[in-house]
């Protein structure tokens, strides 16, 4: 059983849909066994909590700077043994001797179909805002292993979403995580849990 430790900033809502997806035996060989918050406060430990998950806080505000940051997060890594690492909305581009440390073991969520609206300073609304400006009729979600290029990591899953013409920045990232965040993260995790995901030449082969 895999060791999976999910980073965090804010409300949590993809921790919440691994959290399902695990209480659902959707995710197989896996469990998340801590939960780490880049922030105190944050909804997120209260998810964790609620399902009995250890959480730690391990406050970006608190280091000078990202590489000592960086060097927290490691050591909680280390400590707590992880096998798969997912950032579920973490709000902090690491150094890149966490990746060195974790290759090809730390997953992200991105909410478009990269290479479009990715890259540093695309998160959260703007990536929408971008995609509803691009005037583009289908966006959807990525989940890539996290490397040293920010959104650069070889694609594991997508899965694309209608546009409508009607759509807001918020109406299309609510349907964005609903009908394609929420449910390939958990599927990914799952495949890399049983094994079943093979990196060669920087593209991910998925094993039957």
């Amino acid at each position: 059983m895999k060791n999976i430790v999910v980073l965090v900033s804010g409300g949590g809502t993809n921790l919440q849909a691994l959290i399902d997806a695990q209480d659902s035996g959707i995710i197989k060989g896996g469990k998340i066994t801590c939960v780490i918050s880049s922030k105190p406060g944050v909804y997120a430990l209260e998810r964790a909590k609620n399902h009995n998950i250890k959480s730690r806080v391990i406050a970006r505000k608190d280091y000078p700077d990202v590489e000592e940051y960086s060097r927290a997060i490691l050591s909680a890594l280390d400590e707590e043994k992880a096998d798969l690492v997912v950032y579920a909305g973490f709000m902090t581009i690491l150094d890149e001797l966490v990746v060195r440390a974790y290759p090809y073991k730390m997953m992200n969520v991105h909410p478009a179909l990269i290479p479009s609206f990715c890259g540093k300073g695309y998160y959260g609304l703007r990536v929408h805002e971008e995609a509803l400006k691009k005037g583009v009729k289908l966006t959807g979600a990525t989940v890539h292993f996290v490397t040293e290029v920010c959104d650069g990591g070889p694609i594991i899953l997508q899965k694309a979403v209608e546009v409508k013409n009607e759509d807001t920045p918020e109406i299309l990232q609510k349907r964005v995580m609903e009908q394609a965040e929420w449910k390939i993260l958990p599927q990914a995790v799952s495949l890399f849990c049983e094994d079943k995901l093979e990196v060669r030449d920087e593209i991910v082969y998925i094993k039957d």
